[in-house]
């Protein structure tokens, strides 16, 4: 028999290689392990799979970036809408309100929201024509409704007196002075040259139609002989007046962009006027004058940018004319005399053009004569801001008011056809003797 000593170590070897086959195992184990570790976290970090999902997610948040600005755009255009259908039903339920409390209204009158004791035409209908409304105020002057409510009348008549009234203002007013169909019309050196409302609209801006303010053109009433002298000989060169159906030619150039714009270029220039007509045909140029008055609270600045946007976009169009160095001297003149901060609703601030194309402008800080804040019985107080010598800057501003494709304010634009109709069509020189 065997010793125990014996069997101890024959039991010891043969566990020996079952220990090392378990430890082995073991080791082939946390290899096998680490080797899946390894092989999990590359792929974790393959950089081809990183930038597809990359790419994908910029891709979805890009789509759905644009989705939300299309959809802002569009809640907003359809904002903008209901409100201008609302603003548009408003005045329609107004407009019906004042044409049946007026049999005499005429149906191509312009409409707006002015107070209910006042019209809110500008036109009336006379045996078959248009007739400018004219009213009195509290204090008996002659004015002239808007229709609108912030600003509700426009005085018939202005009394202006400016620097540009000692120059060649004067000499044409002495011209002016010998004929005698001008006769009856005298400047008075005290209150300046009289001015007669030939029409008036809004100026809005944005595609909702917000009004910023009221333009009105005057011509000097000496002058305006020398306005139908031009218009009916540019219809019919024998006439001195002109029946309805010339009126109807006249109308249509007038808003012809093209030939709109050739006639009211040649009066601003004084050109294609007759030799004749006792002084009524030749001569210095007409004697004008836009009286704006903000519906709204605005700045100079405000207003300056858009007169020099508007002046810029037609001398864009002929850079040989206005390419000097003379005109932007005047444009750069012309911005100066904006550098001022607020203008409040209903101040009224007047352009001036002589006879000579000298431009002025002047702006009434108190708010006084129709319209205004002080009532009609404070006069105004009319600061000069400054003048500007070049006529080409003053004629592209009164055409971007008068003639072509676009303008400033198309309400204005017509209520001035209408107002040029109504001189036509009586014999040339009886006007100023009306209005006096």
């Amino acid at each position: 028999m065997l010793r125990r000593a014996t069997l101890r170590s024959l039991r010891r070897a043969t566990q020996q290689p079952a220990l090392g086959a378990a430890a082995a195992a073991g080791r082939r184990t946390i290899s096998s392990s680490r080797a899946s570790s390894s092989s999990k976290l590359t792929h974790e970090l393959d950089l081809n799979r990183l930038n597809a999902q990359r790419r994908d997610y910029e891709r979805n948040r890009m789509a759905f970036l644009t989705a939300g600005a299309v959809a802002g755009v569009i809640s907003f255009i359809y904002t903008a809408w209901k409100l201008k259908k609302a603003i548009d039903e408003k005045n329609a339920k107004e407009g019906k309100k004042s044409s049946s409390s007026s049999s005499s209204s005429s149906s191509g009158a312009v409409k707006f929201d002015a107070p209910p004791n006042i019209p809110t035409e500008q036109f009336k209908t006379e045996a078959g024509e248009l007739r400018k409304i004219v009213i009195h105020d509290e204090d008996g002057n002659e004015v002239v409704p808007t229709g609108n409510s912030t600003v509700p009348l426009f005085p018939r008549t202005l009394d202006v007196s400016l620097p540009l009234d000692d120059g060649h203002g004067n000499k044409e007013q002495q011209q002016q002075q010998q004929s005698p169909l001008a006769a009856s019309v005298i400047t008075d050196p005290t209150t300046g040259t009289q001015y007669t409302l030939v029409g008036l609209g809004m100026r809005s801006v944005t595609f909702i139609g917000i009004n910023v303010y009221l333009v009105g053109l005057y011509v000097a009433t000496q002058d305006i002989a020398r306005l139908q002298d031009r218009l009916v000989k540019s219809v019919n060169p024998a006439a001195t007046t002109l029946i309805p159906s010339e009126k109807d030619a006249l109308r249509r150039r007038l808003l012809d962009p093209v030939e709109g714009e050739a006639l009211w270029d040649a009066l601003l220039r004084d050109e294609g006027g007759s030799g004749g007509g006792g002084g009524v045909g030749g001569g210095g140029g007409l004697r004008s004058v836009l009286r704006i008055a903000p519906v709204r609270d605005t700045d100079f600045h405000h207003l300056r940018d858009g007169f020099v946007r508007a002046v810029q976009a037609r001398s864009s169009l002929d850079k040989a004319a206005y390419g000097d160095e003379a005109f932007g001297a005047a444009m750069r003149s012309f911005k100066a005399l904006f550098n001022r901060g607020q203008v409040p609703k209903k101040r009224e601030m007047l352009l001036c053009r002589d006879a000579g194309g000298a431009l002025a402008v002047t702006y009434d800080a108190r708010g006084g004569g129709p319209g205004g804040p002080g009532g009609a019985a404070a006069p105004p107080e009319r600061e000069l801001l400054g003048t500007i010598d070049d006529p080409r800057l003053s004629r592209l501003l009164w055409l971007n008011y008068l003639a072509g494709s676009k303008v400033a304010s198309e309400p204005a634009r017509r209520n001035i056809v209408e107002g040029v109709m109504e001189f036509v069509e009586r014999p040339v020189g009886t006007v100023a003797t009306q209005v006096v």
